[in-house]
């Protein structure tokens, strides 16, 4: 089965996939310059991938960013079933992960490793 995960952010939504058991890699984000043209991004990749199932990084933390997560799920009319799972600190142990490799940029990396970490947590979480 085939998953991906998205860490939905105001600005860019971090992208990570399983193709093969519990390897995971975090793809380019999907920068937004509206809702439309980002679920339009989301669902093409989706398609491109292939991809078995979505999970959706869920802020515990936050009533708007749930509300705003829920409605971009919306958005894109899924045709593949989808799972929330929490993804409270991943963007700050993603963060932490890469402090000192690359120079810190807002370019959607730290967004698409918080995305492979929620993933990461769900994969760990569901295996039998």
């Amino acid at each position: 089965m085939k998953f991906a995960c998205i860490d939905i952010g105001l600005k860019r939504i971090g992208v990570a996939v399983c193709m093969h058991k519990d390897i995971i890699t975090p793809q380019p984000a999907i920068l937004r310059k509206n809702r439309n043209q980002a679920s339009n991004d989301v669902n093409a990749f989706l398609k491109e991938w292939e991809i078995d199932k979505l999970i959706v990084g869920y802020p515990s933390t936050s009533e708007d960013m749930q509300k705003r997560v829920k409605h971009f799920v919306d958005l894109l009319k899924l045709e593949i079933p989808y799972e929330f799972q929490e993804e409270n600190m991943s963007s700050i142990e993603a963060e932490e992960l890469i402090k000192g490799e690359i120079k810190y940029k807002r370019d959607g990396r730290v967004d698409s490793i918080a995305a492979q970490i929620i993933l990461e947590r769900y994969l760990s979480k569901n295996q039998s």
